[in-house]
């Protein structure tokens, strides 16, 4: 593995949905409904998500994704490929995603985390978000 002070964030593109799926299976993401090719390639393509991608030499080793409802900003899908982690990409995926939310209007940004997950919940932390212990998330799939 080569120098990583090298790596660049960038507008995911339509082409590289399935490499994105692939990385949140090999960050053992828990899969969700919408983690399917169509609903990410709407994502991309149509927005107004920020879905971004972090890449080494041509390789794309981790993603998040940003979006924001005219209310406040949620943060999704933060994934690192295994063998990147805990070299600043995923502090630097969160930065460049705060920075376009706020650009929209965000004021406060909601991070959605795996509980289960112990390399992800001591990581928000560490890069400033709280734990919001009276909101308990209720979902329906539809």
């Amino acid at each position: 593995m080569s120098d990583l002070a090298s790596f660049a964030i960038r507008d995911c593109r339509p082409m590289e949905v399935e490499v994105v799926l692939e990385l949140w299976r090999q960050a053992e993401a828990t899969p969700s409904i919408t983690d399917n090719a169509n609903d990410l390639r709407r994502a991309v393509a149509d927005g107004p998500a920020n879905v971004l991608v972090a890449e080494v030499e041509g390789r794309i080793v981790g993603s998040i994704i940003g979006t924001f409802d005219g209310w406040r900003g949620n943060i999704y899908r933060l994934a690192v490929h295994p063998l990147y982690r805990r070299r600043g990409i995923a502090r630097a995926l969160v930065a460049e995603v705060e920075k376009r939310l706020a650009r929209q209007g965000a004021k406060r940004i909601t991070a959605l985390v795996e509980k289960n997950h112990p390399l992800a919940t001591s990581f928000w932390p560490a890069v400033g978000y709280g734990v919001d212990s009276r909101i308990i998330r209720h979902v329906r799939s539809i």
